[in-house]
């Protein structure tokens, strides 16, 4: 279809993409019943179960629910809901997906990746001066 992404207006759209772990289904309840009582518009909504996680130490899978939707980035108080929803996903011992991410706050990050020491032990080892930074590393490394 031409031009699918004109149906999210001139802002564009977030793609917010989530997961947790096997009995905290009603963690994913209560978030999927938040953005329809927001009234939270998302034109692609997509649920995946996930089986064993990889042992990387920034590996997004985990035994459990991914839900990834499409919101409009124009909505009114859009980043504060979804601190929120990082909040709540956080609690539950799940994690947002970083290769979608553009906005998670860097006081969540450790605890949603709780092997993010060992990777920067790793990262200072292997590159002491900081000199392969990504623009999703100066955002959360504070």
């Amino acid at each position: 279809m031409p031009h699918w992404n004109r149906v999210y207006g001139r802002g564009g759209f977030v793609q917010y993409q989530f997961v947790v772990g096997e009995g905290r289904e009603e963690t994913l309840r209560r978030i999927v019943r938040r953005l329809s009582d927001r009234r939270c518009p998302s034109f692609l909504a997509v649920l995946k179960r996930f089986g064993p996680a990889d042992p990387g130490w920034l590996s997004f899978p985990a035994p459990g629910w991914t839900l990834a939707v499409d919101i409009p980035a124009s909505l009114p108080g859009l980043g504060p809901f979804l601190d929120e929803l990082d909040e709540e996903v956080a609690a539950a011992g799940g994690r947002v997906y970083l290769a979608k991410d553009a906005r998670l706050r860097p006081d969540l990050l450790a605890a949603m990746y709780p092997r993010l020491d060992d990777f920067r032990a790793l990262r200072a080892e292997l590159d002491p001066r900081g000199v392969f930074m990504s623009d999703l590393a100066r955002r959360l490394d504070r």
